[in-house]
Parts: structure tokens; C-alpha cells; sequence
């Protein structure tokens, strides 16, 4: 980023490439909807782009940057609340997002158990309140420290662990009967 700020482009192509895709995830994961996520991807690092010659070294740059696209998400939750339909989890498959990792060589039924699960876990965070889900989406999905997450959600670390705490017991209770 010291070198955007510098105006090298390439650098920027880079800082893109290497970024984006956990950004579309992370946002995903949050809004439910990938072309919304794609436009608020976009939307982060127009951004970037655009306070690159303000950028100031204060926190890690992924700090910065998922603190970015969280305020987007939580915005475009908050503003789209209402007239929003809850896009359907099942859309990930029609999509071909495949999120689980696969075995050497399962089984159909093995196959089908696990997609039913991680689509129950899905269900589950999205369930969430907003700010405990991007919490846990930050922490699990994209292995933020309890400092990263707070700087991003601007909040203290003590918060931070209070939130993760209530959504790790929510989610806890919701999937008991898994086991």
C-alpha cells in the first residue's frame, strides 16, 4: 500500500489481486448475495484507490481494508433491511461457490451429509445479528486476531471476545443436535 500511495499502479494490480477474493468472500458471507458482494468489492477498493495518497500506516493493511468492506456490509444490511428477500443458501451450489473442502474419495451419502451440514452452519451464522456474524465470519473464515477484529469493527478487544462469546453461544445452541 506504501507503494500505491507512492502512485505506483502495478502495485495496486497486485495489492487487487492478491485481496479481492477474500474481500468477495468475506462480504458474501456477510450480504448473502454475490453480486452484491462483487459490487461492494468493488466499492472497497475504489476506496483503497482513492484514499491511497492519505494512507497512513496505523494497523495491519487488511485491518484497514476489512474494516472498510464490514462498514460497507453493515450499510448496505442496515439500508437494504426492509426491502431485502434473505437470498437462499442453496444459491452457493447453483452458483458453483463451493466453500467445503473436499475429500480424497467420498461418498455420495458422505458428500451430501456434509453439504447439508456446512448449509445448516451457513443458515445458522447468517442468523446471526450483524455484527456478531461479521465477527465470527472475520475470526473463522478469514483467522483474524481479537486486535484485527476490533480495529476493524472499531471496537475494543474485551468487546470483541464479549461478541464472538454470545455468537458462539447462539451458534452452539442452534447446532446441539449436530453433535
Amino acid at each position: 500500500m506504501l507503494r500505491v500511495r507512492e502512485g505506483d499502479s502495478s502495485s495496486f494490480a497486485l495489492l487487487l489481486s492478491r485481496h479481492r477474493a477474500p474481500v468477495v468472500n468475506f462480504l458474501f458471507r456477510m450480504v448473502q448475495n454475490q453480486a452484491v458482494a462483487e459490487e461492494l468489492a468493488q466499492e472497497v477498493f475504489l476506496r483503497v484507490y482513492r484514499a491511497r495518497q492519505t494512507y497512513e500506516v496505523s494497523a495491519k493493511f487488511t485491518t484497514w481494508l476489512f474494516r472498510i468492506a464490514s462498514r460497507l456490509a453493515l450499510n448496505w444490511l442496515r439500508d437494504t433491511r426492509k426491502e431485502k428477500a434473505q437470498a437462499s443458501l442453496d444459491r452457493e451450489v447453483a452458483d458453483g461457490v463451493a466453500w467445503e473442502v473436499a475429500d480424497r474419495a467420498p461418498t455420495v451419502e458422505h458428500t451430501l451429509v456434509k453439504e447439508a451440514r456446512m448449509a445448516e452452519i451457513r443458515r445458522a451464522i447468517a442468523r446471526l445479528p450483524e455484527k456478531q456474524r461479521a465477527a465470527v465470519l472475520m475470526h473463522k473464515y478469514q483467522e483474524m486476531g481479537y486486535a484485527q477484529i476490533a480495529g476493524v469493527l472499531g471496537c475494543s478487544e474485551p468487546a470483541i471476545k464479549s461478541l464472538l462469546f454470545r455468537a458462539y453461544e447462539t451458534l452452539r445452541g442452534r447446532l446441539s443436535h449436530m453433535g
